[in-house]
């Protein structure tokens, strides 16, 4: 059984699809710790109401990116973590980290990359600029992570039809209840089972 780490800053709604899915989707691997870099995260009440080791990590604390992605290896040592899942976490993770860990990082992307992804995309950008872009698909991928944001290797996608009239929250909800909240836990069940 495969230690997974899910590193979040929100409200973990895709941490609750993980966590919902363990013993059905989820089985090669078992969630044993949830990092935040938001003290305030809703994502660490869900972990605890499911009995699982919260972390907080706080760049600002740390000093600098270096020092904070240094004190996260130091955290996931300590836990034994085999996979690191990245389920709406706020910060980029530089080469230094993610080459620790190559192929062992999963982020899910809320488009259908190579659409509407990298820097500066997150959230309801995304939504927004699939909207202003007039695509009739969008949908989330799930990817390995390196020093490229959204350019790691693609595991698996779900696509998601535009309806008439959606907004950039519509769209967020119908692609995270259609897409996101499916293919993480299978993507993490892959994973695990290849590792």
């Amino acid at each position: 059984m495969k230690r997974i780490a899910v590193f979040v800053s929100g409200g973990g709604t895709n941490l609750q699809a993980l966590i919902d899915a363990q013993g059905t989707v989820l089985n090669s691997g078992k969630i044993t710790l949830v990092v935040a870099n938001n003290a305030d995260a809703y994502a660490l009440e869900r972990a605890k109401k499911a009995g699982i080791a919260t972390e907080v990590v706080l760049k600002k604390q740390c000093g600098s990116q270096a020092a904070f992605e240094e004190r996260l290896k130091e955290v996931l040592t300590a836990h034994g973590i085999d996979i690191i899942v990245l389920a709406g976490f706020m910060t980029i993770l530089t080469e230094n980290f993610t080459s620790c860990y190559p192929k062992r990082i999963l982020n899910v992307h809320p488009s259908l990359i190579p659409s509407f992804c990298g820097e500066g995309f997150y959230g309801l950008r995304v939504h927004q600029a699939a909207l202003d872009y007039g695509v009739k698909v969008t949908g989330a991928t799930v990817h390995f992570v390196n020093e490229i944001p959204d350019g790691g290797e693609i595991i698996a996608q779900k696509a998601v039809y535009i309806e008439d009239g959606d907004t950039p929250e519509t769209l967020q909800r119908r692609v995270m209840e259609q897409a996101e909240w499916i293919l993480l836990p299978e993507a993490a069940e892959k994973v695990c089972k290849e590792l």
